[in-house]
């Protein structure tokens, strides 16, 4: 069927009437050409791209990720969308809604976020002005809860914070007094925090933040403490980092402390000796900035270290392997030494503001595990929170003598009459004065730590002597001086000479030191069986060199007696060792000369038993097992004599109790013939009759004694006659026994007739 053209532009017209605009959109993009067609598009796009919101340069970099990504992550990031959008039947609603309707709707309401208290937060939150949280402090009617707990952290770390910053010389004191009027106890991870990085950026001002440490340190050990531990972990960690600044700053900060004698001198000369173990060009300029700083203490404390210290950089100078630069500061070095350190004071003036009495010296060996409590820097909640502040106020009392200033102000303000009243009571008190006794025994515990880290320190036992004499200490302190010589000797592993120099030296001093060690002897040999093999062996060579040197006395000896019964196992090796090592000090020959000087024989008595033979064989035995036996011989010689001289003894008894018999019978005789010569006349009788019994008294004994040569003589003419009769039986043996040999016979009693003596008996017999 044709149509005309007017027809076919009629319907045309129509059709663009009757069509919708998307309609004739579309017919017009078929109608036009293929580049016109392109033009359109890049049109179309920026439109489309201009009105739809949903288009934006995060999903642009999302799409080309998808693209990037492979196929088959692709199809499951398709499937888990089409789930999504499946089980949120709602949002697909929305989505396909049109967008007259969504520009007509409000735009939905944001969430709020919770609202969170700045003050709970770990950074404390936005800054809030003092008087507000003095306010909000105020407010909070529970003292121990969390939020008031949080509050006086954040008021205790800034105001630590802020004194620190401030502090130089003109007003540590004020700064200090300070300092402690807030909490440091429960601060002290803070206030060490806040020094080392106050330090750390201005290490010019080292000396005033070194003082301040000192002196908290007098009043709180475990602050000072903590800060020298962090301090010695920081120089660690920068030297096995290879970190110039972090090594010069620490080292920097342990010098002062050493100067201020919070830190021992060990830990100088261990951290030196690390230094210049392996020498590069940085370890060096550490070492050389730590001992300017240090070093005038070093030499006043311990001059042979220093000594060595030198002698190493002198030997780094010469191998050359090291840059010029360096090398020129260890001869800069060696000029300030020369010049006595003129330029680098121990203590700067102003800044010596605690006596060496008051202050604490800390022992921490620089290889020791050390914990750096880095969790006391964080806010922690404290269930006895207000037990603690009050505890802290009465020790901030004591400290700053708050009441002592509060009872002088009261006396300036009170009349002339309260004066009056005020000197009454304070004489009543005095009257009533009551002596307290300290029986915690913490003098002696810092005493004799004193002296622990006193003889630790010495290269020798002149230079230990000398710091021990210079303590000053009470004579009362004179004993439990030797105790501790005594002790540390006993703690080491092997017995050390220097420890026996040392007491050898106290006593060659003084006479107290000499009869401090004879009872301290005594006293060990009494409870010998309390230590151990090692202690046991150290405490008796110690004493051997004593003995040795003649330090102490040979009367000390008087305490040992040995034998079975008063001996325990661990006397009998300490006096095995304590002989063994005399021997070899003086020799055999002259320690048995020793031990026979008739002027110790006395003191002797219990070492060398005589009074026993058991005891004196207990001891020859003892003496022979430990290879000693030729201190016995004088022992052996007496035991062998002992028999003898009993026997001589029990003589001696006898001869003295006839002795007395006889007296009395004499005595007896005289008397009686007293009597008679009185009564003659009336005893004439009884005189016969005893000259009669003489007689015979003397007849009987005749008879005895010619009985007695009787049997003498005819035992000498029976021997006579025996005589040829053995001579004979002797030839018959004789003859028989050559028979018997010519014979060969194997039977030899059976030809033997009698025996030589049952023949003599026979022979008798006869007779």
């Amino acid at each position: 069927m044709q149509t005309s053209s007017y027809e076919r532009k009629e319907g045309h017209s129509s059709r663009q009437r009757s069509s919708s605009p998307e309609d004739r959109y579309a017919e017009r993009e078929r109608s036009l050409s293929p580049a016109e067609r392109n033009y359109s598009d890049h049109k179309r796009y920026d439109l489309e791209r201009s009105k739809s919101r949903h288009y934006t340069d995060r999903n642009e970099d999302k799409w080309e990720k998808q693209r990037e990504k492979p196929r088959k992550e692709r199809e499951r990031d398709y499937d888990e969308r089409k789930s999504r959008r499946s089980s949120s039947p709602k949002k697909n609603e929305e989505r396909a809604a049109p967008p007259s309707s969504i520009d007509s709707s409000e735009p939905p309401a944001k969430k709020k976020k919770d609202d969170l208290d700045p003050i709970l937060t770990r950074t404390g939150g936005a800054y809030i002005p003092p008087a507000k949280l003095r306010m909000m402090q105020q407010q909070i009617t529970d003292k121990s809860s969390l939020a008031y707990q949080r509050m006086s952290w954040e008021a205790l770390k800034k105001s630590i914070n802020g004194l620190v910053n401030k502090v130089n010389v003109s007003n540590i004191g004020n700064i200090i007094h300070e300092l402690l009027q807030e909490n440091i106890v429960r601060g002290r991870g803070q206030l060490a925090r806040s020094l080392l990085q106050a330090q750390g950026a201005s290490p010019i001002f080292t000396h005033v933040y070194a003082a301040v440490v000192a002196i908290i340190n007098s009043k709180f050990p475990n602050i000072g403490e903590l800060i020298l531990k962090r301090l010695i972990l920081n120089f660690r960690k920068g030297y096995r980092r290879n970190d110039k600044t972090i090594c010069l700053t620490a080292s920097k900060f342990i010098a002062h402390l050493m100067n201020q004698n919070v830190a021992h001198e060990v830990l100088a000369l261990e951290m030196l000796t690390l230094l210049l173990e392996r020498p590069t060009d940085d370890s060096v300029e550490v070492a050389i900035g730590f001992l300017k700083e240090c070093g005038l203490k070093l030499t006043q404390v311990t001059p042979r270290g220093v000594n060595a210290i030198f002698d190493r950089l002198r030997n780094v100078l010469h191998e050359s392997e090291i840059d010029k630069r360096v090398q020129y500061m260890i001869e800069v070095m060696f000029a300030v030494r020369k010049d006595g350190f003129k330029d680098h004071p121990i203590i700067p003036e102003g800044l010596d503001l605690v006596e060496e009495d008051e202050q604490f010296t800390h022992m921490l060996p620089l290889e020791d595990d050390y914990n750096g409590e880095d969790i006391l820097n964080i806010f922690k909640m404290d269930p006895n929170f207000l037990e603690n502040e009050e505890k802290y106020k009465v020790l901030k009392k004591e400290i700053l003598d708050e009441g002592d200033s509060d009872s002088e102000n009261d006396q300036a303000a009170g009349s002339s009459d309260e004066d009056s009243d005020e000197e009454e009571d304070e004489e009543d008190d005095q009257g009533e004065k009551v002596t307290i006794h300290d029986k915690t025994e913490i003098n002696l515990v810092s005493f004799r730590r004193t002296i622990y880290l006193a003889i630790q320190s010495s290269l020798d036992f002149e230079e230990c002597a000398h710091k021990l004499l210079k303590m000053e200490f009470p004579e009362s302190q004179t004993k439990e001086l030797c105790n501790m010589i005594l002790d540390c000797c006993a703690q080491q592993r092997t017995y050390e000479k220097f420890f026996g120099l040392l007491a050898g030296r106290f006593c060659m001093l003084k006479k107290e030191y000499m009869e401090a060690f004879e009872d301290i002897f005594k006293e060990q040999y009494d409870t010998i069986h309390r230590l151990e093999t090692n202690k046991l062996r150290n405490v008796a060579k110690m004493f051997a060199h004593l003995l040795y040197t003649d330090s102490v006395p040979w009367s000390v000896l008087e305490c040992i007696s040995l034998s079975e019964e008063t001996t325990t196992s661990s006397s009998r090796i300490f006096v095995k060792i304590f002989f063994q090592e005399l021997c070899e000090y003086m020799g055999l020959p002259k320690l048995n000369a020793r031990l026979k000087d008739e002027t110790l024989q006395v003191f002797f008595e219990g070492l060398l038993p005589r009074d026993n033979p058991r005891n004196t064989r207990f001891a020859i035995n003892f003496f022979t097992s430990i290879g000693l036996g030729g201190l016995t011989d004088e022992l052996r010689e007496h035991l062998k004599n002992a028999p003898k001289m009993i026997m001589t003894q029990k003589q001696d008894v006898e001869s003295s109790d006839s002795s007395s018999a006889s007296s009395s019978f004499s005595d007896s005789d005289n008397s009686d013939s007293e009597s008679r010569s009185s009564s003659s006349s009336t005893d004439s009788d009884s005189s016969s009759n005893s000259d009669a019994s003489k007689e015979k008294r003397n007849r009987y004994q005749r008879k005895k004694k010619s009985k007695k040569t009787h049997k003498a003589s005819s035992r000498k003419q029976a021997s006579k006659r025996k005589e040829p009769e053995k001579k004979t039986e002797r030839r018959r043996h004789r003859s028989s026994s050559d028979s018997r040999r010519k014979s060969g016979k194997s039977k030899r009693h059976s030809d033997y007739g009698l025996h030589p003596k049952m023949s003599h008996h026979s022979s008798l017999i006869s007779c």
